[in-house]
């Protein structure tokens, strides 16, 4: 009897065969790791695919947005008028004349930027002759703006005298006047585009002496990009 309650409370040995297999086990079989490696993939392409489309649509934004709103356009100038000022003349001898020619000149900036520009120059001639010249100083022009500029010229009265027929125009009350204006600046876009912008202006003016007013003006400009 004590060898039948013995063999009772035995526990059973268990057989290695017999071992449960863990379903969580980190271990998995050949086709589960190939799934896995396959979604890795494919997840890795979707991600590679939608960032090259997103840079793809941003740089056709910024070509359109280039070549339509943000195009660099051309920057006009213009010349409001040309006042003659301290207009003597002394016929002593020898002959003095003293002569100050200011310009009011506008500069008009289309972009949808600002355009900065450096010191502006302007000369003032008589029949081909330059008779002076000034420098305006830098700016602005603020988008879709215009800036006013006031240029006063010293006119070189013995270059003046010079000129041949500067007695009977004076008589005849009329002056054949010329003026070139220089614009050198830049157009700076979002921080990317950069163009540098020269515009020149050639303008070409009938002054009255008396009035010291504009009879007729024609002008010609001329941008480099």
């Amino acid at each position: 009897m004590m060898g039948d309650k013995k063999e009772q409370v035995r526990p059973l040995a268990i057989s290695p065969t017999h071992e449960l297999e863990n379903p969580f086990s980190s271990s998995s079989s050949p086709s589960s790791k190939f799934k896995l490696h396959y979604r890795r993939r494919r997840h890795c392409i979707l991600c590679c695919g939608c960032a090259t489309a997103t840079a793809a649509i941003v740089a056709v934004v910024l070509l359109v947005l280039a070549l339509t709103v943000f195009k660099v356009k051309e920057p006009n100038i213009t010349m409001n008028s040309l006042t003659l000022q301290n207009f003597q003349v002394a016929l002593a001898t020898p002959v003095t004349i003293n002569l100050t020619v200011t310009a009011d000149v506008s500069v008009k900036n289309p972009n949808a930027a600002s355009f900065n520009f450096g010191n502006t120059t302007t000369s003032i001639s008589y029949r081909g002759t330059t008779m002076g010249e000034v420098h305006g100083p830098p700016g602005e022009a603020p988008a879709h703006r215009t800036v006013r500029m006031n240029l006063t010229v010293d006119v070189l009265g013995d270059k003046l005298i010079g000129v041949p027929s500067l007695l009977g125009d004076v008589a005849s009350g009329s002056l054949a006047v010329g003026s070139l204006t220089r614009v050198g600046g830049r157009v700076k876009i979002i921080g990317i585009i950069k163009r540098h912008v020269v515009v020149t202006m050639n303008c070409s003016f009938t002054v009255s002496v008396t009035t010291q007013s504009i009879l007729d003006q024609r002008c010609v400009q001329h941008v480099k990009l």
